[in-house]
């Protein structure tokens, strides 16, 4: 019932925020007419100008050039590396970044391979769904954030839409996933309100980044506070699938080996697991960001910036709100997860008998056994 008004919830909200165009994707070019990216690879480096000395393969043919030095400090090229060039209409060639592309295909692969090989077919079902939320996200999110729609609203229908492929796939149908499913959306909705004040009182984004500035500049319907949100809802989806996933999975199993618990006891069962997973994916997501904008946290520490002046930045609050907000959104939706669980679950439980003692404490399989008595 629950996931039915879900669902007509999202396509009412899909239907209003639609994208009118989906034309708008790669329409804005990047480069001249004249000129065109080829891919090189580097021989030699000059160790006084930068210079590089490249191999271009042309019509079958391997063409020797040289490309202006990149004047980025510290960067280093080897001899055999592959680097993305821009080859000028006057013939002269500009380094534009290193060519990542059998690197990443090979990383990939061997990815697809390590779920397939220890998930069987629910990593296939887990990758299909993954493809199916990143498809929501780039044909349905992106160009509605760039036609200017309520960011809120594209942020809670991607994200309901994409954790309905992705549980549904990979788990299958049926009462746990669904169990799972209301956790998450619960956590979302949280965060979403969470968000909706945090962004504004923290005023982020806040000064615009290189990024966010070229997004007005070319596209002037997008709103960076908006962004920012929607931004905000999404980044925490897969710790929150994780949480609410386990949270339904381990009521079921102790369902299913103590079916004389009610249902508040279930409830406290399960959420002795769920605190475990709450420290966890707390230090998940911090060490996240730590690892995700290390430069930009030693760069700040290399100047004599107070510490509250730093931490408040444009650069660093809007990373840390996120992540402070997406870790309340994940914290809450723990107890929301386990309370349908035993709601669900527990429905059909047994209850115990009046001289039955449900003993809270973890049960000791090397104690000794009284005469007569049963483990």
């Amino acid at each position: 019932m629950l996931v039915g008004i879900i669902g007509v919830a999202v396509a009412v909200g899909a239907a209003l925020t639609w994208p009118t165009n989906l034309s708008t994707l790669g329409s804005e070019q990047l480069i001249d007419d004249d000129a065109a990216w080829v891919i090189a690879d580097v021989v030699s480096v000059h160790e006084l100008t930068g210079e590089i000395t490249v191999d271009i393969a042309t019509d079958g043919e391997s063409v020797r050039d040289t490309v202006q030095p990149s004047g980025v400090p510290g960067m280093l090229f080897d001899a055999g590396d592959k680097i993305r060039v821009l080859q000028l209409p006057d013939g002269s060639m500009v380094f534009s970044d290193f060519d990542r592309t059998q690197p990443m295909l090979l990383l990939l692969a061997v990815y697809v391979l390590a779920v397939l090989l220890v998930a069987r077919w629910r990593g296939a079902g887990a990758l299909l769904g993954l493809g199916i939320a990143f498809g929501i996200v780039v044909f349905y999110a992106v160009p509605s954030l760039l036609d200017g729609n309520n960011p809120v609203v594209v942020g809670l229908v991607t994200g309901a839409g994409s954790l309905f492929a992705l549980l549904y796939i990979a788990h299958g149908i049926n009462a746990r996933t669904t169990t799972a499913y209301l956790g998450t959306i619960a956590g979302l909705a949280v965060t979403a309100l969470i968000g909706v004040w945090a962004v504004a009182a923290a005023n982020i984004p806040g000064v615009p980044s290189d990024a966010e500035l070229s997004l007005v500049y070319v596209n002037g319907n997008v709103e960076l506070r908006g962004l920012a949100l929607c931004g905000l809802m999404l980044a925490g989806l897969g710790i929150l699938n994780d949480v609410t996933v386990t949270q339904a999975s381990a009521a079921w199993e102790l369902r299913a080996a103590r079916p004389d618990l009610s249902r508040y006891e279930l409830f406290k069962r399960t959420m002795r697991i769920g605190r475990d997973h709450i420290a966890s994916t707390v230090y998940t997501f911090a060490f996240a960001y730590v690892g995700a904008s290390l430069p930009l946290i030693m760069i700040v520490l290399l100047y004599d910036e107070g510490a509250e002046t730093a931490v408040t930045s444009s650069e660093v609050a809007g990373e840390i709100v996120r992540t402070l907000v997406g870790s309340i959104g994940l914290v809450l939706a723990v107890p929301l997860t386990t309370a349908i669980a035993a709601l669900v679950v527990g429905s059909r439980a047994v209850q115990p008998q009046h001289d039955e003692v449900l003993i809270d404490e973890p049960f000791d399989h090397d104690a000794p056994v009284a005469p007569g008595e049963r483990r």
